[in-house]
């Protein structure tokens, strides 16, 4: 299959680490900052050098700072979809969402269009016995597989791997039964089915229960979810935080032979009295996670393997409005690149000096889409038609 989805080239990219955070991060406050802006354009945050010369981030983005030389940052990510859900429907999929802001309530919301995810998926497909895409700590937006089916839908794991109690619950085998009945069961199954296809909802719930056999049967699954394996110490370095721990699970999954780890860490949607929030809950937990996981990632040798993009579906407002927050802004937003091929150190693109627009480099969502793929050795022009016959480019 990677021989087929081929770009020609070698891909650098076994697997991307997708790290969404969704609501629209402050990246005027992180990693874009105007020191020499009015006040009410700048905020309260201070810049800091980073170990790559010439680079600043912000003052609570310290622990990036000092391993800036890991990773790129891209300041000039900018598209025209001021949503939430039509954003995040459009950055993961390429394609604009056919319903309005707030209009859609379903989980994915994308019923037509293939997410990013569900593309890797179809043109990799699996490695060892991990599902070939997963989800934490609940389902991504506009992650779903649209007209691909069920087969690419992402597993989901609807537990936070911060909690004292987390276990992967859909990997637990009946107890009552034994290994030897568990199997008569299977032989049974295949006896009665092999005269016929399911199809239609049969055939999707056959896919399902096929993917769902295959994970509760492999010890090498069981192994990659047990995050209770991972020394304290490990642990805590990522943070005792949600999207620090699903960035740690996130690396075991990647190690075992995921192709594509999605994880949605919300709240980011600062309207009102952002900077408290910011400073103590928001950016510290995505600077640790982020700095731990590319280290982490750089010390087992895996790096150069597996791509780790950060971002959300926009950016906010350069002005802070009247309740001390900040707004939604598609039009500018930072974007995180380590690994799997990505040049490090670098700093790609600028805005004016406000934050406000790109000045240089601008790159499209179709962009970034192209990147990651491109990197995973996926032809990216290819085409598939949907179930009405209309011809849908991967981008």
């Amino acid at each position: 299959m990677e021989a087929t989805a081929s770009n020609g080239t070698e891909p650098k990219a076994k697997a991307c680490i997708f790290l969404f955070l969704q609501g629209g991060p402050s990246t005027i406050d992180m990693w874009d900052l105007k020191p020499d802006a009015p006040a009410e354009i700048r905020g309260p945050f201070k810049p800091i050098r980073t170990n790559v010369t010439g680079t600043i981030v912000g003052e609570h983005c310290h622990r990036c700072a000092r391993v800036a030389d890991k990773f790129t940052i891209l300041r000039s990510h900018s598209h025209n979809d001021n949503g939430h859900t039509t954003g995040y429907h459009y950055v993961l999929t390429g394609y604009r969402a056919n319903f309005a802001d707030g209009a859609n309530s379903r989980v994915p919301v994308n019923e037509t269009y293939p997410s990013l995810g569900s593309i890797v998926s179809r043109e990799l497909g699996t490695r060892g016995s991990m599902p070939p895409y997963i989800n934490m700590p609940h389902p991504l937006t506009a992650g779903g597989p649209g007209f691909y089916g069920a087969e690419h839908a992402p597993f989901v794991i609807e537990s936070d791997p911060v909690q004292p109690d987390f276990e992967v619950k859909d990997l637990k085998p009946d107890e009552r039964l034994s290994e030897s009945r568990n199997q008569r069961r299977q032989r049974a199954l295949l006896e009665l089915e092999k005269d016929m296809t399911p199809a239609g909802r049969a055939g999707t719930m056959a896919t399902y229960y096929d993917k769902a056999r295959d994970l509760i049967s492999s010890p090498l699954a069981r192994k990659a979810f047990d995050l209770n394996s991972e020394p304290e110490k490990l642990r805590a370095a990522y943070g005792h935080s949600s999207l620090g721990q699903c960035a740690l699970l996130s690396r075991r999954l990647a190690e075992a032979g995921c192709r594509f780890i999605g994880v949605d860490h919300g709240s980011w949607d600062t309207h009102f009295s952002c900077f408290p929030s910011l400073e103590k809950d928001l950016i510290p937990h995505a600077d640790q996670a982020f700095s731990a996981l590319v280290t982490d990632l750089q010390d087992r040798g895996m790096l150069d393997s597996t791509l780790v993009v950060m971002m959300g579906e926009m950016g906010r407002t350069p002005r802070i409005n009247d309740k001390a927050g900040r707004d939604h802004w598609s039009q500018a937003q930072s974007v995180l690149f380590a690994g799997g091929g990505i040049k490090p150190g670098q700093v790609i693109g600028a805005t004016d000096k406000h934050a406000s627009a790109p000045t240089a480099d601008p790159v499209s969502v179709a962009d970034i889409l192209r990147t990651v793929l491109h990197l995973l050795g996926i032809d990216c022009d290819k085409t598939y038609l949907t179930p009405l016959g209309r011809p849908v480019p991967i981008v």
